[in-house]
């Protein structure tokens, strides 16, 4: 959720100041940009250079410093920042943001920025109840921010209660729930299918395609990053998930179709990527078959249509995707495709456009919907494809 993230992390005079050092590092960890501004009341308490070190990036104290003649643009770092975490706010900023006080680098930046703000209180038990201190909660939140509200325990000052910062690990606990929420597939269950399927000759060949996976891996990144939970059913392939998701591998068609039928019911949107064989060995022999006669003669058998198979179980209320590879006559097939197999939409690639098909970086697609009306899309890494596609399916999204 936080990966390439820009965040500025705000700290404040707070002795829970030293746990941003560890916030830092948890958000670093878990792959974002971070920079650090500092208020003068919080460099008591935890060093720039500690910050620095963690965040990599200079820490930004003051709008102008004297030393080095750098002027800290506070409209350039508010519009950087895709989120903006106050971890520890003090009472007293916490009184700044709801008064619009602006006499520091962070409130400066705060009202600057367009980005959604959390803020972490941490303060004494009596200042935290306060009727100030709990009006000012109110108001900012009527503002948009978002508040991780502190833990209970002992406190500085030797009190037992309220006011306790929420621990680092809390914190990205609460980010990671917080962005997926707002996110537009959230509560939304995907399947996706990858790859090609292996069809076994005997137990040494097999009869396959040359999917590479990429273009089913590549969706299933985007629809977790989309906020779906998403499960991967992928074919032989050397592709990685980049992305926090279930995989299920398979070797055949038959092995896909049941993990698909098992899987379908619960899903919300299916795209299904893979590659599957259409036929497959009648007979599959128990050794290896020796090389003896100049020709060899296996006999096929159809496998099960996976996609057609789920077309028709499918309900009002699941969205369905196939994809259609085709060399010739390839607008008429995919169209066919999409009424006969009752898909919402369908992908059509062809192997005559450049750069298009099997095992490339890059894919050209044209998208048909249930009313026909066709979309193309220009050449591009399977990476944007699986925006484009994921788009597509946000707009007839139920």
């Amino acid at each position: 959720m936080l990966k390439n993230k820009n965040i500025i992390l705000g700290v404040c005079g707070s002795i829970a100041a030293y746990k941003s050092a560890i916030l830092v590092r948890l958000l670093i960890k878990a792959g974002a940009n971070v920079k650090v501004i500092l208020t003068p009341d919080g460099a008591n308490f935890i060093t720039p250079l500690t910050l620095a070190t963690l965040s990599k990036n200079p820490v930004y104290t003051q709008y102008f410093e004297e030393e080095t003649g750098v002027w800290s643009n506070h409209v350039e770092l508010g519009l950087w920042a895709d989120l903006i975490i106050i971890a520890p706010i003090s009472a007293n900023t916490l009184a700044k943001l709801a008064t619009g006080i602006c006499d520091n680098l962070l409130t400066a930046v705060y009202l600057s920025a367009k980005c959604p703000v959390y803020v972490a209180p941490a303060m004494d038990l009596d200042m935290w109840k306060h009727e100030t201190t709990q009006a000012n909660i109110k108001k900012i939140e009527s503002f948009g921010n978002t508040i991780i509200e502190p833990g209970s325990g002992e406190l500085a000052s030797g009190l037992y209660g309220a006011g306790r910062m929420a621990e680092p690990e809390e914190i990205i606990s609460f980010l990671h729930h917080s962005i997926k929420q707002s996110m537009p597939l959230f509560g939304k269950k995907a399947l996706v299918t990858a790859g090609p399927t292996y069809e076994a000759i005997d137990p040494v060949r097999f009869i396959g395609n040359h999917s590479s996976g990429k273009m089913g891996f590549a969706l299933a990144d985007e629809l977790v990053t989309l906020g779906a939970e998403v499960t991967l059913i992928s074919g032989p392939t050397a592709q990685k998930e980049h992305q926090t998701l279930k995989r299920i591998n398979v070797i055949s068609a038959q092995e896909m179709l049941d993990e698909c039928i098992s899987i379908f019911p619960e899903t919300d949107i299916t795209i299904m990527c893979a590659a599957v064989a259409d036929y497959r060995p009648k007979v599959i022999a128990d050794q290896k078959i020796k090389k003896q006669e100049d020709n060899l003669v296996l006999e096929l058998e159809k496998t099960v249509d996976i996609l057609a198979t789920l077309g028709k179980t499918k309900n009002e209320q699941q969205i369905l995707v196939g994809f259609a590879l085709e060399t010739n006559d390839e607008e008429n097939y995919a169209k066919g495709k999409l009424q006969k197999k009752n898909l919402d939409l369908v992908v059509l690639n062809s192997l005559n456009d450049k750069g298009a098909g099997f095992k490339s970086d890059t894919n050209k697609i044209t998208i048909f919907n249930k009313a026909l009306e066709r979309t193309v899309f220009e050449t591009k890494r399977k990476a944007e494809v699986a925006k484009d596609i994921c788009i597509a399916i946000l707009k007839i999204s139920k």
